[in-house]
């Protein structure tokens, strides 16, 4: 399945694949795969190895008997047909005589290979390696310190095979790193692979967090990714080979790490572990700890290959500034750098306005001037001058015998300050005290630079788990308009399809209506035409009739019936006729019981005329009746389908929306992502100028201690002595 276009899809659950795979006859289409046996738990249930992005199920084709790994994705990985294509394709090309051992595995990306419910998923078809994972097999074998050692040398062979090939596996930790009976190493998971192909693309993952770079970002994606979690397992194997007992001190039962972790890598300094490794009595395990914790906070494209991973010597000399061939003390390297870091690092991070100090101060004075021989020549006759003066008795004289001697202390200390020895050092101790004044405090400059990156990891770390958030709730925003556009979908259409349900029982009402109306009809056509004066009731003579007829009764139609009404004046009970519009009329000569003779003479001719009605409507009554039916049920049809359209037109509204949504996190992403690598590169430069100038600042300090040590040694005594013996 290639890489969608519109809303990221939704992918099952991990207990959702297991549920599938119970029939494998029917989820898979794949002939290996298609009625293939699961690994079972002891529930009966297919068994999972569920990780972030994937569950992997062990399954043995019923066909040739081969059992394989089938990782099943649980989220959603842009462009991943293309990677795995890109992966697969880079993978087979490598040749196995150039490899150190056989630690890539077989694979096949099959799209929409296993059925899920009423939709297809891909699957990721592995070989299957009897091997276990790096931290269980040194659960078993630490104490074998022969054979720890052996496996980080293999380790350190993979590490090449991935660095000669541009490959870089991603996700380099104790649980992708399997070691095979041989002992030789496999690697597994390869969802986060990089190769050649991929060049330009995004990350999809950032790697275990106890093996990673404290300066890996979303964005990292290339060939170096793996070399700080590289350096990682290889100095822990190393220290395991080296001292065993380090894998019961430093690692927890089923701990997600081998030595350190990842609060080891962000706080160095607090992280006892890492002391530990550091403090370490064999020098390649110290060594190697330097070494990865002065990897720590540099951009992963700095980072040197595991290829050369030569044990940095933590001792004494290898902290003190070498002698070049010139007898001349070199400077340190950047604060202290690790070799391969020259070469590598900003020339503004590695040298400083103030230079390592080549000034140089006299430690004592050489070759007397004829103002130090004067000196020289003039304490002695002085001194004869004040002992005559006390013999002869001039102690009272205003001028004193004390006289000769401050002139001769004040001439001395005269001739000592016009040495060229004193000036030189007093102009060393400016210069370096000066040099050492423009430079910041290490040690606040290490704390600003702690809190600043502190408040950025925070800040980036917010910021990171914001992102899924943001992206989920767009996805959930989306679902819940669509959900809301199938409830208003469901609604209306509810409401239409009982209207058109409705349609039936309307149509037999309304022929019910117009037989009934025919019918009604036929009746007063039938009483229109009997004449009360022509066939007039008993009773009802041609008087009556014609008084009837002055009162608009000339038929049995003009007529409902009557009303008996009491008459006051003659106490005695009378009679109204009930026109058709409901009027009452009074009819001299019609009393109670002529009204009665002709409401039944009119009942009479009714149920005449209701025998003889007709029961039917014909075609051409019924016609325009159904004709009306058909075309309300088409309007109604026709709305159906326009609430179908309007949710339709609600779901593409939605996508839309999810999609722009769904862009602008990702911009903001990728550029918030830029400024952040751009933050670790500004906090790699500020680390190494701080070791750059801690360096320094300690070279100076003691250079002006020296400095300082030199012109106390020019002292008046000193001189003196000079002034006498000549050196």
């Amino acid at each position: 399945m290639g890489s969608p276009t519109g809303p990221q899809r939704l992918f099952p659950s991990g207990a959702d694949y297991a549920e599938a795979l119970q029939h494998t006859q029917l989820c898979f289409r794949h002939p290996e795969l298609k009625g293939a046996r699961p690994e079972l738990t002891k529930l009966g249930l297919p068994r999972a190895i569920s990780g972030a992005f994937a569950s992997v199920f062990s399954l043995t084709s019923a066909t040739s008997g081969r059992r394989y790994a089938i990782k099943c994705f649980t989220r959603h990985v842009p462009d991943q047909e293309r990677r795995y294509e890109a992966i697969s394709t880079r993978l087979a090309g490598l040749d196995p005589a150039e490899l150190s051992q056989p630690w890539n595995l077989g694979f096949e990306y099959l799209p929409d290979a296993i059925s899920v419910g009423r939709e297809r998923y891909p699957v990721l078809k592995m070989e299957w390696t009897e091997a276990v994972t790096l931290s269980s097999w040194l659960d078993d074998n630490h104490t074998h310190r022969f054979a720890v050692d052996h496996l980080a040398d293999r380790f350190g062979a993979l590490a090449r095979d991935l660095d000669a090939h541009e490959i870089a596996h991603g996700d380099l930790q104790h649980g992708n790193l399997l070691v095979a009976s041989d002992d030789t190493l496999r690697l597994v998971d390869y969802d986060g692979m990089y190769v050649p192909a991929l060049a330009g693309m995004g990350g999809t993952e950032r790697g275990h967090r106890n093996y990673q770079s404290p300066m890996r970002g979303n964005d990292d994606f290339g060939a170096t990714l793996d070399r700080f979690s590289a350096w990682v397992i290889f100095l822990s194997l190393k220290a395991i080979a080296t001292d065993p007992a380090l894998w019961s001190r430093l690692h927890e039962p089923s701990g997600e790490f081998l030595l350190l972790t990842e609060e080891d890598f962000k706080s160095p300094d607090g992280s006892s572990r890492l002391q530990t490794l550091l403090a370490h009595p064999d020098r390649t395990v110290s060594g190697l700890a330097d070494q990865v914790r002065s990897m720590a906070f540099q951009p992963l494209d700095l980072l040197p290959p595991l290829a050369q991973a030569v044990p940095r010597q933590r001792t004494a000399a290898s902290t003190a500034p070498t002698t070049s061939s010139s007898g001349t003390a070199a400077p340190p390297g950047a604060g202290g750098l690790p070799g391969w870091m020259t070469g590598h690092v900003a020339p503004q991070a590695m040298s400083s306005p103030t230079a390592t100090p080549s000034v140089t101060s006299p430690d004592d004075f050489h070759t007397r001037t004829w103002l130090d021989i004067a000196t020289a020549v003039l304490w002695p006759l002085l001194l004869v001058v004040t002992t005559w003066m006390v013999i002869a008795g001039f102690s009272a004289l205003p001028i004193g015998p004390g006289v000769p001697v401050i002139v001769a202390l004040a001439l001395t200390a005269f001739a000592r300050s016009r040495r060229v020895e004193l000036a030189q050092s007093r102009a060393a101790l400016a210069k370096l005290t000066k040099e050492l004044a423009q430079l910041d405090d290490p040690a606040k400059a290490a704390e600003k630079l702690r809190k600043d990156r502190a408040k950025f990891d925070t800040a980036e770390t917010k910021r990171t788990a914001a992102y899924p958030r943001e992206q989920d709730k767009l996805t959930a925003q989306y679902h819940a308009e669509l959900k809301e556009a199938e409830k208003r979908k469901a609604r209306n259409q509810r409401d239409i399809d009982k209207k058109i349900d409705g349609l039936s029982e309307e149509l037999r009402k309304s022929l019910s209506k117009a037989l009934a109306d025919k019918q009604a009809t036929y009746i007063r056509d039938q009483l229109g035409r009997r004449l009360i004066a022509q066939n007039p009731p008993h009773g009802i003579g041609p008087t009556l009739a014609g008084r009837l007829a002055a009162a608009g009764i000339r038929t049995a139609a003009d007529f409902q019936g009557h009303r008996s009404v009491q008459n006051a004046s003659y106490n005695s009970t009378g009679a109204v006729l009930v026109l058709n519009n409901g009027r009452h009329v009074a009819v001299h000569g019609i009393g109670e019981a002529k009204a009665i003779a002709l409401d039944d003479w009119r009942r009479s001719l009714v149920a005449s005329a209701e025998a003889r009605q007709p029961t039917a409507l014909n075609a051409a009554e019924r016609q325009p009746i159904e004709r009306s039916i058909t075309l309300r049920r088409a309007q109604l049809t026709d709305q159906r389908k326009a609430v179908e359209a309007e949710t339709d037109a609600l779901r593409e509204k939605a996508r839309r929306k999810l999609e722009e949504g769904q862009q602008r996190l990702s911009r903001e992403n990728k550029l918030a992502g830029d400024q952040a690598r751009r933050q670790r590169q500004e906090f790699s430069r500020r680390t190494v100028e701080l070791q750059h100038n801690s360096t320094l600042h300690g070279t100076l300090s003691s250079s002006v201690e020296a400095a300082r040590l030199r012109q106390r040694r020019l002292s008046y005594a000193r001189y003196v002595h000079f002034l006498y013996v000549g050196r």
